[in-house]
């Protein structure tokens, strides 16, 4: 016999659309009454699983990890009510995660594609510019349907932020990943690096700490977005503190990004840039932290629905994954008070249910 959930509080189907009467029937939704008495009953608000959509499972701070510590990240973000990734570049091969019901819904971008000696060690896979275009070719196929770029770093030489690799090399590129079927994100840090990529017409940012007022309208105009990542760009100051000595003009730009990280993506929110909340976990961040990259982008002056919405409802819609929706499978995270009104309350999910089955 199939085991049935009965929801009894309300279930938000998006931001502002509030319904009673939800029930989860062997881990599939629906919103007709089963015809018979419930196996459980949960109290709570009802949304759908959360989403990180800057995440890296499989990732550690020296390159890729084993499947033992994999699946204890992943199981960090279950417990958080993450129950979708978009994981936005990993060397090690994720691919047995997908498919059951044991880890969040698993998108993959394949691995980082960077400069030589100009990423962080052993996580990308590097090129210089002649190989761009065939090493994108080649994550686009290996993913589940998105490319990263590294699309800037510090240059030692030049002692700051510079962009990885030249501008009719990454149209190429960008070009290659679209014909492949994939869509292309970029790590940007730098002022510069965004009127690049928008040139080669990008199809999301990653960071975007070097957001400008001219970028903005573009943003909007080819419906670019951004994924501010802001638990991960509190780490600027200790990584400006670090680089201060060596190379203090890359010190001082990456504290002036950090600065004015806040008013970036208020002012991009404000003027319709699509914003997504990712948390960066994976390297420097410990995964499971997606609660405060959403109340870090309510502090940044999204007001909190738009915030939750950056990582719902509007984030399952951009990547093509269904939400609370009739025959949808249960993946959903309850919480004692509505999270709209009481902005804690996304710390301490009361359940979190992955296909229909609580992994809180």
């Amino acid at each position: 016999m199939p085991e049935i959930i009965e929801f009894s509080g309300p279930v938000l189907t998006g931001p502002d659309t509030e319904l009673q009467g939800l029930w989860s029937v062997d881990g599939v939704l629906t919103f007709v009454h089963p015809g018979r008495a419930p196996d459980r009953v949960l109290a709570g608000w009802v949304l759908p699983g959360l989403v990180d959509a800057h995440c890296h499972i499989g990732l550690g701070p020296g390159g890729p990890v084993d499947a033992a510590t994999a699946a204890a990240q992943a199981r960090a973000d279950l417990a958080a009510g993450t129950l979708l990734v978009r994981d936005a570049g990993s060397p090690a091969d994720t691919r047995w995660m997908q498919g059951g019901s044991d880890f969040p819904v698993l998108i993959r971008a394949g691995r980082h594609v960077a400069r030589t000696r100009r990423y962080l060690r052993g996580l990308a896979h590097e090129v210089e510019p002649e190989g761009l275009v065939e090493a994108v070719r080649k994550q686009a196929r290996d993913g589940d349907g998105w490319v990263k770029l590294v699309a800037d770093w510090i240059d030692r030489q030049a002692g700051d932020l510079a962009p990885s690799f030249p501008a009719a090399v990454v149209r190429d590129a960008v070009r290659a990943a679209h014909d492949e079927g994939a869509r292309v994100t970029a790590h940007c840090f730098a002022e510069d690096t965004l009127d690049q990529m928008l040139d080669a017409g990008i199809d999301c940012i990653e960071h975007a700490t070097g957001l400008l007022p001219r970028h903005i309208p573009r943003f909007v105009e080819q419906d670019v977005p951004i994924v501010p990542t802001l638990v991960n760009i509190a780490t600027f100051p200790d990584i400006a503190a670090q680089a201060q000595p060596k190379f203090p003009r890359y010190a001082d730009h990456m504290m002036a990004l950090w600065e004015r990280r806040l008013e970036r993506v208020g002012e991009a929110y404000h003027a319709g840039v699509a914003i997504y909340a990712g948390t960066d976990a994976g390297s420097v961040i410990r995964h499971g932290r997606i609660a405060y990259e959403i109340l870090a982008l309510h502090s940044a002056g999204l007001p909190m629905t738009a915030a939750l919405d950056a990582a719902c409802w509007s984030a399952r819609e951009w990547l093509g994954v269904r939400g609370v929706q009739e025959g949808a499978r249960a993946d959903v995270v309850l919480y004692r008070e509505d999270p709209r009104k009481t902005p804690d309350a996304v710390r301490q999910p009361s359940h979190v249910l992955l296909a229909g089955r609580d992994v809180r």
